[in-house]
């Protein structure tokens, strides 16, 4: 541990770039590992002005606002990754797509997209430690920690807030690939079902249909058959948490390695086969550019183990 001790009062010049953002949002980004509780107590307090001004923790930043930040003395851990880490490091072989609005990556299966809960880091601090210059960079959406392929991170809050509204206005089309258990049914393009999350005792995330759950809805396409497996690909048309991989089981074709909520002798099946990661991947992802207006069409490859288990049934 490092204590990071800011024995003088900061005075910073708001970047018209992070006009509207909330005043405890943009704390928490300029006073990294700072414990949230320590950042809203100074609010509270007053100590931290804007224009000279108190302020509330949901205030707006304006362009080239004045914020003054109090002296801080925290308990801070040096915890950035080393880009020395093969994880690290091999994750600059994985991006399909950089420019000065954002970064789209192939994200290996395995990897959380953020560090927590007893991860000392994900893909969005691999990304801040390889890219030590870039000021801004933030996860535009997530990804299950085993599931791998497209994911999007904003260079620029411009950016940022154009991709969320793409999100909520359903403008990005993101298609997954998942080999499932059985055969699944041509004339099957569609499942609804209405998806309750629950937390059990050890913490660990599990998700249920459920008639008092969030209607969720995911749309599916056959894309190829193979004996006791099928290749589908998912489109989300909602997102929630473990959608596609509930969806799957609820319409009683589990996807293949999932821990959670697969089926067993298949699962062992495929292992004896080299699998050893869930099938589920984000294969094409596409949107509107946040600032040249034209839509962008990304494709992340299978990785080797996907596509060696896919070889084999094919045999």
């Amino acid at each position: 541990m490092t204590e990071q001790n800011s024995s003088k009062v900061q005075l910073i010049q708001v970047d018209p770039e992070l006009e509207g953002q909330r005043i405890d949002n943009f704390l928490r980004t300029q006073l990294k590992g700072v414990p949230k509780s320590l950042i809203y107590r100074v609010l509270r307090k007053g100590e931290v002005r804007v224009n000279k001004g108190r302020i509330k923790p949901d205030y707006k930043l304006q362009a080239n606002d004045i914020v003054r930040i109090p002296p801080l003395k925290v308990a801070e851990k040096n915890d950035a990754p080393s880009v020395k880490l093969d994880k690290v490091a091999t994750l600059e072989a994985h991006i399909l797509f950089e420019d000065d609005q954002l970064i789209a990556i192939n994200k290996p299966s395995g990897m959380a997209v953020h560090g927590g809960s007893g991860l000392s880091f994900g893909v969005i601090e691999a990304l801040r430690a390889l890219r030590p210059d870039q000021k801004y960079l933030e996860l535009v959406h997530r990804l299950d920690r085993d599931t791998s392929g497209c994911l999007l991170i904003a260079k620029r809050r411009s950016a940022l807030k154009s991709l969320h509204e793409q999100l909520r206005d359903k403008t990005v089309d993101k298609r997954y690939q998942a080999l499932v258990v059985g055969e699944w049914a041509d004339n099957r393009h569609k499942v609804r079902a209405p998806l309750k999350k629950n937390i059990l005792k050890s913490g660990e995330r599990m998700v249920s249909v459920s008639p008092d759950g969030k209607e969720s809805e995911t749309r599916y396409q056959v894309l190829e058959r193979f004996s006791g497996a099928t290749l589908v690909e998912a489109f989300p048309v909602t997102g929630r948490t473990h959608q596609i991989r509930v969806h799957c089981l609820h319409a009683g074709h589990a996807i293949a390695c999932d821990d959670k909520y697969g089926d067993e002798s298949f699962n062992r099946h495929m292992a004896g086969l080299g699998l050893k990661r869930l099938f589920l991947h984000a294969f094409t992802l596409s949107f509107i550019h946040p600032k040249s207006g034209e839509r962008l069409s990304l494709k992340a490859p299978l990785d080797p183990q996907l596509t060696a288990v896919l070889k084999q049934l094919r045999k």
